[in-house]
Formats: C-alpha cells, structure tokens, sequence
C-alpha cells in the first residue's frame, strides 16, 4: 500500500483528502504546517501533497529546503486555490511532478496520484501506515438533534442480517415536520444506514445511490454526517 502524506493547514480539506485517498486504498500520513510535515517525512511517505500556502511556512519553502538537503526522493503534488503560473513553474523546477488547483476536482486528484506514484522509482509500501498522533481526530459522541433522531443506532429490531426494517428506519421520521425537515431526517437516515450496510465504503454506497463521489461528500456534509478514520459514520453535533 502507497502511503501519502496530505499537508495543509485547513481541517476540512485535510480531513476530506484524507477520506478520499483511503477509500482508493491508500494509506495517509497528516501534517498540518512546515513543521509537521518535517515530521511526517520520517516516516518515509511514497508522496507528498503539498500545499503552497500555509502559515508557518510556504510550501514552495519547504520544497526547496527538501530538494536542499537531500530529502526530496519522493513525488511532490502541489496544491493551493490562489497560485500563480509563476509560482508552479517554480514549484515544478524544485521537483514538484504536478500542480493541483483549489478547489480539487476528484478525477484529477486521482490521476494526479496514480501518475505520480506509477513514475516513482521507489516500491510502495506493504501494511497500514500509522497515523502521526498529532493529526489524529477522534470521533466525537453522537448527540441527538431534536426533534431529529442523531442516528439510527443502536436500532432496537433488526432482521436477520443485522439491518433495520423499513418501517423501523420510517418510525425514526417525524411526519408531522415541514417537508425538508422530514426529508432531511429521512436522507439522514438513510445515509447512515447505507453506510453501516456497506462498511462505511463510499465507492459502493455512492454506486448503489447512484451518486457521484464528490455529491456523495456535499450531502453527507450537508446533512451533518462525517465518515469516521476508524469505520463508524456519526453525526457532527
């Protein structure tokens, strides 16, 4: 399994890419600034994405310092949302392999890593990287939104595969809201169910939801549902 290590300094697009890269199968390494990044390359990523603009330290910095010392063998991916051409013509002469532009676009991210590591001369790593404990979020207990159920869990009856009925998911709907609360209620969940069915796997539950992948990710963030590191969805208070 390639490890990659994802840095930048926003959560939410650390945590996003983080998702994404593990449901390709990828392990993943996360650095929120130059100093944990230098960290994190102790642990000798197969590939860096690298944002450009951060607050201790830019990226196109830290390139340079690594193509310094001797510690770039690895493919670099710059990213940033308000780069110049200037500067990834830069980022590309220090050893950056490619530049990615803010906002990401899923199929590019994808080809964008699977080309780099395919050029990369180094063996991918075999097992699951540990995650730096200084990036690791736990998840946070569900909590109830009334007069929204948080979750379908613990469901008091369920068949024989472990699944509620639909009438015991419809019981969880309050009938009597306005209908985009309702139907809030009811995609929530619907979403969780799906979720726990096929073992938090984003690829199948946007197949069998006939959604793209990066839909997939608005609704689940639009109806308050975060697809934990360790295999349970819950719901962000």
């Amino acid at each position: 399994m390639a490890v990659i290590l994802v840095v930048d300094d926003e959560i939410g697009i650390r945590e996003l890419l983080s998702e994404i890269l593990s449901d390709e199968g990828y392990g993943v390494l996360l650095a929120e600034n130059a100093s944990a990044a230098r960290s994190a390359m102790t642990q000798h990523p197969d590939l860096v994405l690298l944002d450009i603009w951060m607050p201790d330290n830019d990226g196109v910095s830290l390139l340079k310092e690594w193509n310094a010392t001797g510690q770039l063998n690895v493919p670099v991916i710059m990213m940033s949302g308000h780069a110049t051409l200037d500067t990834a013509v830069e980022a590309t002469k220090f050893g950056a392999v490619d530049f990615l532009e803010k906002p990401i676009a899923l199929s590019r991210l994808i080809s964008s890593v699977k080309e780099a590591l395919a050029k990369s001369p180094r063996e991918p790593k075999i097992g699951t990287a540990a995650r730096p404990q200084y990036n690791r979020v736990e998840p946070a207990p569900i909590r109830s939104q009334a007069p929204i159920p948080a979750a379908p869990a613990p469901l008091q009856s369920q068949d024989k595969s472990g699944s509620a009925s639909s009438s015991q998911l419809l019981d969880q709907v309050d009938f009597c809201a306005p209908l985009r609360e309702a139907r809030d209620q009811f995609e929530r969940i619907y979403f969780l169910n799906l979720l726990k069915r096929e073992n938090n796997s984003i690829t199948r539950v946007a197949s069998f939801a006939g959604l793209e992948r990066t839909h997939l990710y608005r609704k689940l963030k639009q109806l308050g549902i975060e697809v934990g590191k360790i295999g349970k969805a819950r719901v962000i208070p």
